[in-house]
């Protein structure tokens, strides 16, 4: 009877193993085996706490695979999707709840990102990039509950555009970039048509990014066409703030990848700073001439011939008969005598108001 009864229950064992191997992987399995043989691969990755959320919560973002002690910027992005990253650049994306993250010496990192609507319908991601150094991004698929949805623009069509010389800032600044005017230069480098169909108005964007922080992104259209298998020169502006100094960095972007960086050095506006050294010295020296001249103005006024207190005594300015003028009445101080500095005085020594006439005295 146990002979008989063993190989029907080893039967059923084999049965319900082949059964557990041949049933398919569920999508989240699957997704997270995907992510950790691009893990083992050495390619960044990065996966999320939840594929889908509403906006004003928040997901978790993990990360495997990308440099050690690298700063990276995570933002949610419309209008994108893994395969054609994302399209019209960061202008699709909600700038202003991004994170930035570094990532510890194994290049893993985890972090909060708060859920909010970008300024592009979806298909949305989690786009994932780093600020410096090599470029790398990674777009995780990712849907805002409640955000519209509308189907991705179609590509131009077969044209590619790869730059054939190297990036350089053309012009100068003027006397005014001295004083704080905004510093500005124009962008000259030649591209190359290696698709099958013409590119017309092609259409760049220009970024200038200052020490760690990201390059703010701004589209300029070029007006022209670029035929296949031929080249162009083109030239595009750009500008910094006002009173901007330091090393900038300059790059140009078409479609999702960068194309062209270039450093620009830009130098202090030192005709600022002699300004208000100036100003620190010209607003003193008005302001002590304007107050001599109040003083000046409202002090009392003596004219020839009025008495005169000073020290409690008069004093009579007379006019002789030659014109000179003398004083008939030494006083403790004269009216040339300042109030702080006056001679002794005492009454025995003052002659008297109607001297007496004697012999030999006239």
């Amino acid at each position: 009877m146990r002979a008989a009864i063993r190989p029907g229950l080893l039967g059923v064992l084999l049965v319900l193993a082949l059964a557990l191997v041949l049933a398919p992987v569920p999508p989240a399995a699957s997704a997270a085996a995907s992510s950790a043989s691009a893990a083992d691969d050495g390619k960044p990755a990065v996966r999320l706490s939840a594929p889908e959320a509403g906006k004003g919560g928040d997901i978790a973002v993990s990360g495997t695979g990308w440099r050690a002690k690298t700063l990276l910027m995570l933002l949610i992005c419309g209008q994108s999707s893994p395969g054609r990253g994302v399209i019209g650049g960061t202008n699709a994306c909600a700038n202003a709840e991004g994170r930035a993250v570094t990532t510890d010496d194994r290049g893993a990192f985890s972090t909060k990102l708060p859920v909010a609507e970008p300024p592009k319908p979806c298909p949305c991601v989690v786009h994932v990039a780093t600020v410096t150094g090599e470029q790398a991004s990674v777009d995780t698929v990712f849907t805002v509950a409640g955000h519209p949805a509308a189907p991705l623009p179609q590509p131009a069509g077969d044209g590619r555009l790869v730059v054939l010389a190297t990036l350089r800032l053309s012009g100068s600044s003027g006397l005014l970039v001295w004083f704080g005017a905004p510093p500005s230069r124009e962008l000259v480098f030649t591209v190359g048509n290696l698709g099958s169909t013409p590119i017309r108005d092609p259409v760049f964007q220009v970024g200038t990014a200052h020490g760690v922080f990201a390059p703010q992104w701004e589209e300029r259209q070029w007006r022209g066409t670029v035929e296949p298998g031929r080249k162009a020169q083109i030239r595009l502006p750009v500008e910094l703030t006002a009173g901007a100094h330091g090393d900038y960095q300059v790059s140009v972007r078409y479609g999702s990848k960068v194309i062209a960086e270039q450093p620009w050095g830009v130098g202090r506006p030192w005709g600022v700073t002699l300004f208000w050294v100036l100003l620190a010295l010209v607003v003193p020296a008005a302001l002590y001439r304007i107050g001599m001249a109040v003083v000046d103005r409202v002090r009392p006024r003596i004219r020839p011939g009025t008495p005169r207190r000073l020290g409690g005594r008069h004093r009579t300015a007379r006019t002789a008969d030659d014109g000179s003028s003398s004083s008939g009445t030494t006083t403790q101080g004269g009216p040339d005598a300042l109030p702080w500095f006056t001679p002794d005085f005492t009454p025995d020594s003052a002659p008297s108001e109607n001297p007496s006439t004697t012999k030999g005295h006239m």
